[in-house]
């Protein structure tokens, strides 16, 4: 499958978006940022041709020198002041406050990815992946906010401030677009209007959750994923579990919070994430009953080791714990949503939504997980992202076309109808 979705748009929509002269031939994009997307481009596409299937490579031997991540110098915490922009994801805010990222919280494509793979030991396919359709679905295309709307003086880039669905939101206002209701950490947005802050009871019921054998592991998480998935059918009338938002995005947030936030020590070099590293992650202080969560205090632990170097967590990973987590938790492989009113969900048939090429039981076949959600973001996205949008983002299709020898390999079958109308039903999916 193409990866179009991430750079994409229809060249007869670009009129209406009124692009500031030169965009379109691609004058606003600098030789220093093409040079670098293209060296980064060149590290995907060697990772994607020697990715083997996970699970058959030997383990890795610990490195400390290697894993330790930097919390010093320029790396040092320094927690966000109230201009800063902070968002939902503790990952990338704790990037920001240490310096990986920008301490404004606006941040590049090319940033967002080479960050989140030195500091977590996300694969290039996958943080570019992330990174690209964060800024195409809520930034300016090339940059997004890890918060809310940027300040008129932050803004500019390649689009001089526009993005393909308007003015550049952020992270923040990306409802059903980048982000989702049922997190691992946060309320839900139409039930609390802050999707941003850690909900300390949700915060508390996850910590008073029986631990597995690495800590706040997947054992733990994907039924805490089903946990909070029913929470939000019971208690908001517009909770909606989309195609690309529910088996993707939030999906990926309870796998994250264990795979990327984990201690890879040599006594548990499959990771562990104990209590208080979670916390340090999250930006929350106190114990158990008197638990404080302050904005902007995201932090890296101190004495923290990332993944091992040479296994990075790529798109085939994500597809396997993707899969572990729908056969531990079969109920969540469902699309559909609240009608109005808490528990009144109603599903949607996967065949009638997709022609039949995916249904419920094929879903979990191969690599069909990840080969839905990928084609799903691409025929159901907004008119304004099919297509290409020819040397207007030659950067940036540089670096997501890069991903194609990765994804060649997941062997989707091809996705040929998406009935969009079967979800007008349900009002969260407009938000």
């Amino acid at each position: 499958m193409k990866f179009s979705v991430l750079c994409s748009a229809t060249l007869w929509s670009l009129s209406a978006l009124a692009f500031p002269a030169g965009l379109l031939n691609g004058d606003n994009v600098s030789d220093e940022m093409l040079a670098e997307i293209t060296e980064l481009a060149a590290k995907i596409q060697k990772q994607a041709e020697t990715a083997r299937a996970p699970g058959s490579e030997k383990r890795a031997a610990f490195d400390a020198g290697a894993q330790r991540v930097d919390t010093t110098g320029e790396h040092k915490f320094v927690a966000a002041t109230s201009s800063d922009l902070r968002g939902p994801c503790p990952g990338l805010n704790a990037l920001a406050n240490h310096g990986y990222l920008p301490h404004n919280g606006l941040a590049s494509v090319l940033q967002i990815t080479q960050a989140s793979n030195e500091v977590f030991g996300m694969g290039l396919d996958l943080s570019a992946f992330l990174a690209v359709y964060g800024a195409v679905m809520s930034g300016d295309i090339t940059s997004l906010s890890i918060g809310g709307e940027p300040p008129a003086g932050l803004v500019g880039g390649l689009t001089g401030g526009l993005g393909l669905l308007g003015k550049p939101q952020g992270l923040s206002h990306s409802q059903q677009r980048f982000e989702c209701d049922a997190s691992p950490t946060r309320g839900d947005l139409f039930v609390t209007g802050d999707s941003d802050s850690v909900n300390l009871p949700i915060f508390e019921e996850l910590m008073a959750q029986p631990l597995g054998p690495n800590g706040y592991d997947l054992s733990v998480l994907f039924p805490w994923r089903a946990t909070r998935f029913h929470e939000s059918i019971s208690t908001n009338g517009h909770y909606f579990a989309g195609p690309v938002a529910h088996i993707a995005v939030n999906n990926a947030a309870f796998i994250f919070t264990y795979r990327f936030f984990a201690n890879y020590t040599e006594e548990y070099p499959d990771g562990y994430l104990d209590a208080e590293t979670l916390k340090s992650f999250e930006g929350v202080t106190g114990e158990k009953g008197s638990f404080k969560w302050s904005r902007g205090h995201e932090r890296i632990p101190e004495f923290w080791y990332r993944r091992p170097i040479d296994r990075p967590y790529g798109i085939v990973d994500l597809n396997v714990d993707g899969l572990a987590s729908l056969l531990a938790t079969p109920e969540l492989g469902v699309i559909g949503g609240n009608t109005g009113e808490p528990n009144t969900f109603v599903g949607v048939n996967l065949g009638d939504l997709t022609g039949g090429v995916f249904n419920a039981e094929n879903l979990l076949e191969g690599n069909n997980l990840m080969c839905f959600a990928l084609q799903v973001a691409n025929v159901g996205s907004p008119d304004i992202l099919k297509g290409l949008l020819g040397n207007a983002l030659l950067a940036v299709q540089k670096l997501t076309s890069a991903l194609d020898p990765l994804l060649k390999t997941l062997g989707c079958p091809q996705l040929a109808k998406y009935d969009k109308s079967l979800l007008q039903k349900f009002p969260g999916a407009g938000l």
